[in-house]
């Protein structure tokens, strides 16, 4: 069993309550409450991530799993990608704003890191490099296969 402090069980029994409230309503309402239910899903998902990482020994991030789990329910019609997609777009557009506190964590750290610059750069360019090439071949690959697709079925329907 897990030691849990007083605050915690708090945080996970309201967590679980708005799981059950948020995941299986589908309530019309407003723009306000439909963002509000979306993003519950989206912390519902987030919270099994942690229960995950808590439960099972891999050295798997919370957030992985809950990305996975949210693939999942997805991908097994649990729930349906208009349940969660505005605010999934959202919080897409605005992940550079929510990268601001761990660049201020490395500046407050920089004079530790200024003896290790060398090897962190040797490190960061070519995975760096690798990223953008597998991205840009994959996008390559991805928009062929869909030109002659339509090209198919163009052929086919010119026949």
């Amino acid at each position: 069993v897990l030691p849990l402090r007083r605050r915690d069980f708090w945080i996970i029994l309201l967590t679980c309550i708005l799981f059950c409230i948020f995941l299986f309503s589908r309530a019309k309402g407003g723009i306000l409450t439909n963002y509000l239910f979306q993003f519950a899903r989206i912390l519902a998902f987030c919270f099994l991530g942690e229960v995950c990482h808590a439960v099972l020994p891999l050295p798997v991030p919370a957030s992985v799993y809950g990305l996975v789990l949210l693939l999942l329910a997805l991908n097994f019609r649990l729930i349906r990608l208009e349940d969660v997609k505005e605010v999934g777009v959202f919080l897409t557009g605005i992940f550079p704003l929510l990268f601001v506190p761990a660049a201020a964590g490395v500046m407050e750290l920089w004079a530790e890191m200024g003896e290790m610059l060398l090897p962190i750069i040797i490190a960061i360019i070519p995975v760096t490099v690798l990223v953008m090439v597998t991205a840009g071949k994959t996008t390559q690959a991805l928009t062929s296969r869909k030109k002659n697709k339509e090209t198919a079925a163009n052929d086919g329907i010119a026949e």
